[in-house]
């Protein structure tokens, strides 16, 4: 919220595809009048500007790690940034999720984001979920990285 009171909302980027910026402000309404709460291992869209350095850019699916109720109380949700770039096949720190998504996907485990999910207009992913294995994985591999818990 602004030291008006009014809400605060990032301007879309003029990279973004008008069919993708017209569903993120119709989806920053639309988040913060549903019952809709992204829940762990679902796959949403969210908007990833602005970014830096090496950090995912723009929108891009992203796989939810935080649990519902901690997504719902503080409009954050954790997650993991995922590609379809082919060259995220020799990624070490990359996870293919191609089997689930049907597609080339990636799951890039070396670059996990906290975003306020209502304020970005994050919606569903047509990509819905990712399978308990999958997700099982992922949890390791980002174990492995920021070591919260001991092997």
């Amino acid at each position: 919220m602004a030291a008006n009171g009014k809400p605060m909302h990032r301007k879309v980027p003029s990279s973004v595809p008008s069919s993708v910026s017209s569903s993120l402000t119709a989806g920053r309404k639309s988040a913060l009048s549903t019952t809709w709460v992204p829940e762990r291992q679902d796959i949403i869209w969210i908007n990833f500007d602005p970014q830096a350095g090496r950090e995912m850019r723009a929108m891009h699916p992203m796989l939810v790690l935080s649990p519902k109720a901690f997504n719902e109380r503080t409009s954050i949700v954790i997650g993991l940034p995922m590609s379809t770039a082919a060259s995220n096949a020799s990624n070490p720190f990359a996870l293919d999720n191609s089997k689930s998504a049907k597609e080339p996907s990636f799951i890039l485990c070396h670059q996990p984001q906290s975003f306020d999910w209502r304020q970005r207009g994050a919606s569903r992913h047509p990509w819905k979920r990712v399978s308990d294995a999958v997700f099982q994985s992922v949890r390791l591999e980002l174990n492995d990285i920021i070591e919260l818990v001991s092997p």
